[in-house]
């Protein structure tokens, strides 16, 4: 993803920050629609709804680790996002990428709904709720040009509303160049990890210890281990629990506990190669 800057514009039709919010960035003709689904109802009135559009239907965990998307298109936005609402339980949010213009054509829309499931898989944040893949539909050079500037855009704009749906949570050279390798060892463990804006990063290979300590029996922290084995990012070896894939956490401390299976404060707990703990290198240098 290219990071020029841009000036991107969110509308709030309602005045509500919580309600829908229309973003776009102020040079392109690319809108993304964010609709809470108790206000779907509110966006049909919109002229919006009436075109052909590439739609994204977004679920959680009630503790925000567990994240689901459905990618969509369609030429009739209100009978399908209707039909979801009624069959569909899972989702949360719609986002919706239209064209300010209503140049989005049937073709733009397959192209785009291919393409997004594809990023969506590559990336590993989100787990998909479509069936399958599907073809990659035959598109002309110059409209698929068309079709990846507006998949740029729709990424950024999703991004900025929140959905990092096509970006990996894993380590990037950037990353690595500045030496923000930490490490998690001892009793069993060995995890690698990255702190980064939003949040920290296991990477994936990283071991843990498979039992628990008593005192986090029936807690949140046990939860969270549970739900991490259930869904095939953390998978037991033995005595051991290991990373299938890199998986970002809130905080530095469910990165430790998810390895350690104890309470952990992971700002102490990660380590560089030479030793200076996460507080150390991220807290305690920055500028006062």
């Amino acid at each position: 993803m290219t990071t020029t800057p841009k000036t991107i514009q969110i509308f709030l039709p309602g005045g509500d920050p919580r309600g829908i919010r229309i973003a776009e960035v102020t040079t392109r003709i690319v809108q993304v629609f964010e609709v809470p689904r108790s206000l779907l109802p509110e966006f049909l009135k919109m002229p919006e709804s009436e075109q052909v559009a590439l739609y994204f239907l977004f679920g959680e965990s009630e503790d925000g680790t567990d994240h689901k998307v459905y990618i969509g298109q369609t030429g009739d936005l209100r009978t399908r996002l209707v039909e979801h609402n009624k069959k569909k339980d899972f989702w949360e949010r719609a986002l919706v990428l239209v064209s300010k213009t209503n140049s989005l054509t049937q073709t733009h829309a397959l192209f785009l709904e291919w393409h997004c499931l594809q990023a969506t898989r590559k990336a590993g944040r989100y787990a998909d709720e479509n069936s399958n893949g599907g073809s990659k539909p035959h598109t002309p050079a110059p409209l698929e040009a068309d079709c990846l500037e507006v998949f740029e855009t729709g990424r950024t704009l999703l991004a900025t509303l929140g959905y990092s749906v096509f970006d990996p949570v894993g380590k990037t050279d950037h990353a690595m160049d500045k030496d923000d390798l930490f490490f998690c060892t001892g009793s069993g463990v060995n995890g690698r990890g990255i702190y980064t804006q939003e949040g920290f990063t296991v990477l994936k290979g990283s071991v843990g210890r498979k039992e628990n300590v008593p005192s986090i029996k029936g807690t949140c922290d046990e939860r969270l281990r549970i739900r991490l084995l259930e869904s095939g990012v953390m998978h037991v070896e033995g005595d051991k629990v290991v990373f299938q894939k890199d998986h970002l956490f809130r905080s530095p401390s469910g990165a430790g506990v998810a390895l350690m299976g104890r309470s952990a404060n992971g700002w102490d707990e990660w380590k560089t190669k030479d030793g200076r703990t996460l507080d150390a290198v991220k807290r305690q240098a920055a500028p006062k």
